[in-house]
């Protein structure tokens, strides 16, 4: 803990410098598991990446006091040796426990127990003013649910203590065919049941998904194979639940190990990492995948997404949707965009929750929804002109406004900076900041807003830059580059700049 309280100390004494000088700062973690572009200068940035350990964990209780930069596979692995578990883990090893409280993580077990927030007992933040508080649900509660989701605009998190339940060595999961998209709706109602504790679900096609229903177990039962996902010469997750309902329209069912059910989806990032086979050219058969598996983890791709700046070519977005209006919300994305698969994952609030996040700023009730929703992802192919993925992006967020849905702001948030606050009521906002010393902080909107202006006046060798980037598959093999090297690739030094990977868009 001494450690800890001398890294505090000096994070709080680097926050006072700013706050005297009242100078906008970024926090730089090390890592993220955000698509947006993102750079950060030494000078302008609170360096918080040493805050990287699991402090204690108390089996009476049933609590673990990490800090912010611990990502969930370490996480998991500690709590793992006292037989517990967060009740919510993201789903790629690398999202950090910070991370998760700070830019909304919804996973399949938060129909049960809500959004990885809801599972934090309190946080130690540093405010922008310097000053080292506590906050929880009872205690400094406004600035608790503000930083919830708040993507560090209320000051720095330092320390969290979160809940853990039992665990058991497998999840024995159970694979249900659906054959349309209301099928699919309504079987996902049907099992968020307290006897199962994971569910999710795959739209392969309108007429042709999957929803996989999960329950902790001590010993598979006699006849029930072990599947694992963690391997090279493992399958990737959503090609084998397509290969199980291929097999059989009845249900199947296989156990699966703790970890390798918790972070099934890290190999292929879902199915985004079949993305750099197309870009590539590659061909995409079991032999490849394995031959490239070290690419094909989050962490890699994450790297070679940020270098190469091919993630501002894709449309990458998870929204939530009331199910009432599911079925027309996944029409509309049928005939709009196609994509397949889509993940579904239904979210619940925390029932004991009064007030739930920074979402809940939301100006005269729009957009508020229920407590539950269906949370959608979708993943696919943007066009390589500017405007055009611009206005599918924005015709996204419009539908998603009008069936009184959220949109997730850890990707990419096109709205105007006047559009997003008059969803998000930014009187209420601004007053809270104002409480704790955070308003020359950055705030939402300058944190997850994507600017679309394009410079005129570029100079001839910004004009060479361009063309050379866009020529295929320049890029592409860049990131690649980077990822094999590995080391940093978000802190620029003071003195110059990092290349844009995102041109004319940057956050």
């Amino acid at each position: 803990m001494l450690r800890h309280a001398n890294a505090v100390t000096a994070i709080a004494a680097q926050v006072a410098h700013f706050n005297k000088a009242r100078k906008p700062f970024r926090i730089y973690h090390g890592s993220t598991n955000s698509t947006r572009p993102a750079q950060f200068r030494v000078d302008e940035t609170i360096d918080a990446s040493q805050l990287s350990h699991v402090l204690a964990i108390n089996t009476t209780t049933k609590t673990a006091l990490v800090e912010p930069n611990v990502p969930m596979d370490r996480l998991v692995q500690t709590t793992l040796t006292h037989g517990l578990i967060p009740p919510v883990v993201m789903e790629f090893p690398g999202i950090t426990a910070g991370g998760g409280f700070s830019g909304t993580s919804g996973e399949s077990s938060s129909f049960k127990y809500g959004f990885f927030e809801d599972t934090v007992n309190w946080v130690e933040i540093v405010l922008g003013t310097g000053e080292v508080v506590s906050a929880s649900k009872t205690i400094n509660a406004d600035l608790f649910h503000g930083a919830a989701s708040g993507f560090g605009t209320m000051g720095v998190i330092t320390l969290l203590e979160l809940r853990l339940i039992d665990s058991k060595p497998c999840v024995a999961l159970t694979y249900h065919r659906v054959g349309s998209v209301r099928e699919a709706i309504q079987k996902l109602e049907e099992v968020t049941s307290d006897e199962n504790d994971y569910v999710d679900g795959i739209l392969f096609a309108p007429d042709r998904g999957v929803i996989c229903v999960g329950r902790l177990i001590d010993i598979p039962d006699d006849g029930v194979r072990i599947q694992q996902f963690s391997r090279a010469t493992d399958p990737w997750f959503y090609l084998h639940a397509s290969d199980v309902i291929s097999k059989s329209k009845q249900p199947w069912t296989e156990a699966i190990p703790i970890v390798d059910y918790l972070f099934r989806y890290d190999r292929g990032g879902f199915w985004v990492g079949s993305f750099a086979f197309k870009y590539f050219m590659c061909p995409f058969n079991r032999f490849t995948r394995w031959v490239l598996d070290r690419f094909l983890h989050t962490r890699a791709m994450y790297h070679a997404l940020h270098q190469s700046g091919l993630s501002q070519r894709y449309v990458i977005q998870d929204v939530g949707i009331p199910y009432s209006a599911a079925e027309e919300f996944i029409k509309y994305l049928d005939e709009s965009f196609g994509y397949y698969p889509l993940w579904l994952c239904p979210l619940r609030r925390d029932p004991g929750s009064k007030k739930s996040t920074f979402s809940d700023f939301v100006a005269h009730g729009e957009s508020s929804g229920p407590q539950t929703l269906l949370n959608i992802g979708i993943w696919g192919m943007g066009s390589t002109q500017l405007d055009k993925f611009v206005e599918i992006n924005r015709n996204l967020e419009d539908k998603v406004r009008e069936f009184k849905g959220k949109k997730w702001l850890y990707a990419h948030t096109y709205y105007t900076e006047e559009e997003f606050w008059r969803i998000y009521d930014r009187k209420a906002y601004d007053s809270l900041r104002a409480t704790y010393g955070a308003s020359y902080l950055p705030n939402v909107y300058d944190k997850v807003g994507v600017s679309l202006r394009i410079s005129t006046g570029q100079s001839w060798m910004t004009w060479v830059s361009r063309v050379f980037w866009g020529i295929w598959p320049l890029r592409g093999l860049y990131g690649l580059f980077h990822a094999a090297m590995g080391g940093d690739y978000l802190l620029q030094r003071a003195s110059g700049r990092k290349r844009n990977s995102s041109d004319s868009r940057k956050v």
